[in-house]
């Protein structure tokens, strides 16, 4: 009988896997998916949508459907869900691996401002910039609601919904993004401060570049550390080489 391989995914690392594993005649591999995007991209394998109700919901879950393994490529800020898939894992006996794609680093011309949380910055964003382009994600605006200033420029894959900052104009769209892009966007709305997650990856990157190139200074959130005792691959061919 092929494994059954659990994919957590929404993350273009996860269809990826997905993608491959799905062509191997040795796996049978489902894809979760939260659920917060109504319309997901493509994705290879079977599909459940929805959450598994906790660490000990997830592992009834693996136990009932013979999971032999479970890979976490949720986005690196889905920092509960990381923590239940660790304690799944250590319940239900199957083993685990959170696919983590590298954060971004600086590079000399980079002006960016550290912070440990959304709230933090939004306390520092005042003082940096009065057009702020904000590409937090759509659940991250409430964070920013009480700020009259800056005027904010949201990116989002749907339309957010309240709480959001009363000076708020909203961009749908969906990465991979380019730096000629990026760059004619900040320059259609004045942009004089970024804010952004430090996701990591190439899809939107490429924001970083464009306000290098501009002198626009970025307000970067640092990612949250993985769960002690979580075993992490960088990449694709990590997680692959790690279920065999």
């Amino acid at each position: 009988m092929p494994r059954h391989v659990l994919i957590l995914g929404g993350t273009t690392e996860a269809r990826e896997l997905a993608a491959v594993l799905a062509t191997r005649p040795d796996v049978r591999v489902t894809t979760s998916l939260a659920g917060r995007v109504s319309r997901p991209g493509a994705v290879g394998g079977a599909v459940r949508t929805g959450g598994f109700g906790g660490a000990e919901g997830l592992a009834g879950w693996l136990r009932a459907h013979e999971v032999a393994a479970v890979v976490d490529a949720t986005h690196p800020f889905a920092e509960a869900i990381t923590a239940h898939t660790v304690r799944a894992a250590a319940l239900s006996g199957v083993p685990a691996v959170v696919l983590r794609r590298p954060g971004w680093r600086p590079v000399p011309g980079d002006d960016w401002h550290p912070v440990a949380s959304l709230g933090a910055a939004a306390e520092l964003l005042p003082r940096l910039g009065r057009r702020a382009f904000l590409t937090t994600g759509r659940l991250g605006l409430a964070a920013f609601a009480h700020l009259a200033e800056p005027h904010f420029v949201v990116r989002s894959v749907e339309p957010p919904g309240p709480p959001m900052p009363p000076h708020t104009d909203v961009v749908l769209a969906r990465g991979p993004f380019t730096v000629a892009g990026e760059a004619a966007l900040l320059r259609e709305h004045r942009i004089d401060v970024i804010v952004t997650k430090d996701s990591g990856g190439a899809a939107t990157a490429a924001k970083l570049t464009a306000a290098r190139d501009l002198g626009i200074p970025v307000v970067v959130v640092r990612r949250p550390p993985l769960p002690p005792g979580a075993a992490a691959v960088p990449d694709v061919p990590g997680a692959l080489a790690w279920l065999g």
